[in-house]
C-alpha cells in the first residue's frame, strides 16, 4: 500500500514537528539552509527534504543569493489553518469563562471560610 503524500495540503505538511520548527524559524525572517541547519542541529539533507515539503505546498519560497539559497515564509498559505483552529474559538472562549467563574466562586468560598 503506498503512503499519501506528506505535501497534499498545508495541514499534512505542519503535522511533522521539524518543519514546524523550521517555520518558526522562517517567521523572524528570510534565513539560509545553513543557518537552519545549525539551529536545528540536522544535516542538509534532512533540512532541505522538510524545506521541499513546505515549498511544495507554497508555505516556503527559496531565491538564490550567490552561492546561499535563502528561504522565506510565505505566511499567508498558513491562512486555512488559522481559519479552521478559529472555529474552535468560541469554545475555548467558553471555557475560559467557566473557569474564570468556578475560580471566582473557590475564591469567594475561601474567603467566606476565613472570616468564620
Amino acid at each position: 500500500m503506498s503512503r499519501s503524500p506528506t505535501t497534499a495540503d498545508a495541514f499534512n505538511a505542519v503535522a511533522e514537528q521539524r518543519r514546524r520548527q523550521i517555520l518558526d524559524l522562517l517567521a523572524k525572517g528570510e534565513q539560509p539552509v545553513n543557518d537552519i541547519v545549525a539551529t536545528l542541529g540536522l544535516t542538509q539533507p534532512q533540512i532541505s527534504k522538510h524545506l521541499r515539503v513546505l515549498r511544495e505546498v507554497g508555505l516556503v519560497s527559496v531565491r538564490g543569493a550567490g552561492q546561499q539559497r535563502l528561504y522565506k515564509l510565505n505566511a499567508e498559505k498558513l491562512k486555512p489553518i488559522h481559519d479552521w483552529v478559529k472555529t474552535f474559538e468560541q469554545f475555548w472562549n467558553e471555557s475560559f469563562d467557566r473557569l474564570d467563574e468556578y475560580l471566582k466562586e473557590l475564591q469567594k468560598e475561601k474567603t467566606d471560610d476565613s472570616k468564620k
